[in-house]
């Protein structure tokens, strides 16, 4: 059954189905259709100046604006946290007649979330933590599971979770199932995004094979990539995850929402991933409850894009500094 909620409506948590290998071990994905379709996408929509704009502006509230670095410190994590609550300038702000605009969330390690939670007090913006062992889910998992209850307790309000690749490399299914539902158990209020690490897995078979068990297990939100892999998010890669969103739809009645991550960095690929959303999903798909970039450095060309439609000229990337 496809949920008929209005495109602004809330819709019910995914609460995950009983382990179920029929739903996933026939399909095979054509790579060359595959490649075809997405290349398609970005060449048969064109959206520009008042339109492009508005995307622009939808774009920025699904961004997990994210510092994942070994030097990052509890400054640069409240600077980070200031450009959350203010993405845009306040005069692009007033060009485009918005009264508020915010990113999706603050996306840091387990060790920074209690920084970013205090420095985002008095807004809604949500804290999202990677946990697990990031970014090599290679730690014993009694040791993963503790991350996420930490990351918890310091009030992180989404966790990003690492599949472990050898399970999914080797088509060990039901032990992929039971890890990431112990996870999700661990998570609790908390919602959970299953990082697959696609660059990682070698086919798009195994792609929507991992896609599909993560979503049985009882994960939110389906993500590409650490960010950390030699290659992250790419159409083909989010196709395919897309594609198994909507069959997981069709099958069980429950939304889960998608994250590419890793990569991208420009208006124009914010642009490409609305666009496949759009066409393969819907509206519905475009809001920021069931949609997220993993992104930071893709703000500021999306500010600079917008004050390129408000002035008509380009500034330099400087003008637009991340914190």
């Amino acid at each position: 059954m496809t949920p008929t909620a209005r495109p602004d409506a809330p819709f019910p948590r995914v609460t995950g189905v009983p382990f179920d290998p029929a739903m996933f071990e026939d399909i095979r994905v054509n790579l060359s259709a595959t490649e075809r379709r997405a290349a398609s996408l970005t060449t048969r929509r064109s959206v520009k100046k008042d339109h492009q704009a508005a995307w622009l502006a939808q774009a920025i509230t699904c961004i997990d604006l994210t510092t994942l670095s070994g030097d990052d410190t509890a400054g640069r994590v409240q600077r980070l946290c200031a450009k959350a609550r203010q993405p845009l300038r306040a005069d692009l702000m007033a060009a485009l007649g918005l009264d508020a605009l915010t990113v999706g969330a603050v996306c840091v390690y387990p060790t920074m979330v209690g920084h970013a939670v205090r420095a985002l007090q008095g807004t809604a913006i949500p804290v999202a933590s990677v946990a697990t062992g990031f970014p090599a889910a290679l730690t014993p998992l009694p040791l993963r599971l503790a991350e996420i209850r930490y990351a918890v307790a310091e009030g992180a309000r989404e966790i990003d979770i690492v599949i472990p690749r050898e399970l999914a490399l080797t088509g060990r299914w039901s032990e992929l199932y039971d890890e990431i539902a112990q996870m999700r158990a661990e998570c609790g209020a908390a919602h959970m995004k299953a990082i697959l690490s696609t660059g990682d897995l070698r086919t798009l078979g195994t792609v929507y094979k991992a896609s599909m068990v993560a979503m049985q297990a009882g994960a939110d939100f389906i993500k590409t990539s650490t960010g950390k892999e030699e290659v992250n998010a790419t159409l083909p890669v989010s196709l395919t995850m897309v594609r198994a969103l909507r069959d997981f739809r069709d099958l069980t009645g429950q939304m889960v929402g998608f994250k590419p991550a890793g990569g991208l960095k420009t208006a124009k690929d914010a642009m490409a991933w609305l666009i496949l959303m759009r066409e393969e999903l819907g509206v519905r798909w475009t809001r920021n409850d069931l949609f997220r970039f993993g992104a930071s450095s893709m703000l500021g060309d999306i500010e600079r894009q917008i004050e390129h439609y408000v002035t008509g000229r380009y500034s330099a990337a400087h003008r637009h500094a991340l914190a």
